[in-house]
């Protein structure tokens, strides 16, 4: 048998049970245990944290688009939308600009007392020319977004699910929208007078989204510029890029290009107190599950000193028999990869089993009210499972140093005369 082969020989041996020493082997399951605890927390945890961005990203962009281009005026307007448009559409990296219109108003269902406060959207009927924007449209679950009625004018609008199930609307019901923004002031009492209008829900849309399925009103973009008040004005301009990731770098150049009083911001700002606190989320529980892994080494460190106290009269005769320092070295560092190795690999499995059983069964449900999501997403992404099976791995195998320098050290004849 050659060297090598006599030191993995050795190693297992030390490894597994024996007559009179069962500890040993319990407390290198134990070992084992810890690596597979911290690694499949891990794995599960950082799929949960990147399932929850990913998820969130999605469902935000469902209705907000990659960029936006607004007004820096005071009435937040932009008059000369179409020569913006056709500016912002010709810039490269730029796949679809359209108008859009947002404001606020107060719903109601013709007869009934209920009334609640609507965002109110204006996007282009579906069916135009080029690309859309935002996927809103194909999320349509009743209806359409063509936004036609039965007297053939675009009157209708699309009510998000939640919303829809607020006002117990369907297909066909009369929804009055009253808005106050830019009304004039009653010379008689003072108060705001109200524009008034009434339309009818030609569609259903669901995302998945909280804050859209129950808020938002999507309509025609001229039906929203007449009823926000806004004439031939709209309120931006929305901008899908090539590459969401490479937006922030052109919302910049269309912000230089298209100069003051214009201004950009894309999908990041727009929601970027979220993606921080989820990012940091994400940080702070790596931190805390790594020590988890931590802990592990500790266990790998105590398993092997035991061994290397139990074993100490045999590594004295195997040093008296010729064997040298170095290869005692490596039978315990083989000892250290060998948990390492089968700790991290039964966790991997087990974390990446967990994470597949959470995303696919919805195991664990949400109030979408406060998630924005109705169930606990995972995502696991290789970078991931690369570093934290490298980590592991390094941790283990850097426990084994001093036990197995310790071992190394061993005098022959001290050795023997320990027992």
């Amino acid at each position: 048998m050659s060297t090598r082969g006599l030191e993995i020989s050795i190693a297992w041996r030390y490894l597994r049970s024996r007559r009179g020493s069962r500890l040993l082997s319990f407390i290198t399951v134990i070992a084992m245990g810890g690596v597979i605890v911290g690694v499949s927390a891990l794995v599960v945890i950082m799929g949960v944290m990147n399932g929850l961005q990913t998820d969130l990203r999605e469902k935000i962009l469902v209705a907000s688009p990659d960029i936006r281009v607004l007004n820096f005026g005071e009435d937040l307007r932009i008059s000369d939308w179409r020569a913006i448009q056709a500016r912002v559409a010709g810039q490269r990296g730029v796949v679809a600009a359209a108008p859009f219109v947002l404001g606020e108003a107060l719903a109601n269902v013709p007869g009934r007392k209920y009334a609640g406060g609507v965002q109110v959207m204006g996007i282009m009927p579906s069916g135009g020319k080029g690309p859309d924007v935002t996927p809103i449209r194909s999320k349509a679950v009743t209806g359409d977004f063509r936004f036609a009625t039965r007297d053939g004018k675009r009157r209708g609008i699309v009510l998000g699910r939640l919303l829809a199930d607020r006002f117990s609307a369907t297909i066909g019901t009369p929804i009055r929208l009253a808005v106050a923004a830019g009304q004039e002031v009653s010379s008689i009492t003072g108060s705001i007078i109200p524009r008034i209008s009434e339309f009818e829900v030609t569609g259903i849309f669901e995302t998945g989204m909280y804050e859209y399925d129950n808020q938002y009103v999507v309509m025609d973009l001229e039906a929203a510029q007449a009823l926000v008040g806004l004439g031939g004005a709209v309120t931006g301009i929305e901008v899908r890029t090539t590459d969401r990731w490479a937006a922030p770098a052109l919302a910049l150049t269309l912000s230089d290009t298209l100069g003051f009083p214009y201004r950009t911001i894309d999908w990041q700002q727009q929601n970027s107190a979220l993606f921080r606190a989820l990012k940091l989320e994400k940080l702070g529980m790596a931190v805390i599950l790594a020590l988890i892994t931590l802990v592990a080494a500790f266990n790998i460190v105590s398993t092997l000193t035991m061994v290397v106290r139990d074993k100490q009269r045999e590594i004295g005769i195997l040093k008296a028999m010729g064997l040298t320092a170095g290869a005692v070295r490596r039978i315990f560092l083989t000892q250290g990869i060998v948990i390492g190795v089968v700790g991290t690999g039964i966790g991997l499995a087990i974390g990446l089993g967990t994470g597949v059983a959470l995303d696919q069964y919805h195991l664990i449900v949400l109030d979408p009210q406060i998630y924005f999501i109705d169930h606990l997403p995972v995502r696991t992404e290789l970078l991931d499972i690369l570093l934290i099976a490298l980590a592991s791995l390094a941790v283990a195998t850097l426990a084994t140093v001093y036990p197995a320098a310790q071992a190394a050290r061993l005098y022959p004849v001290e050795a023997i005369r320990s027992e």
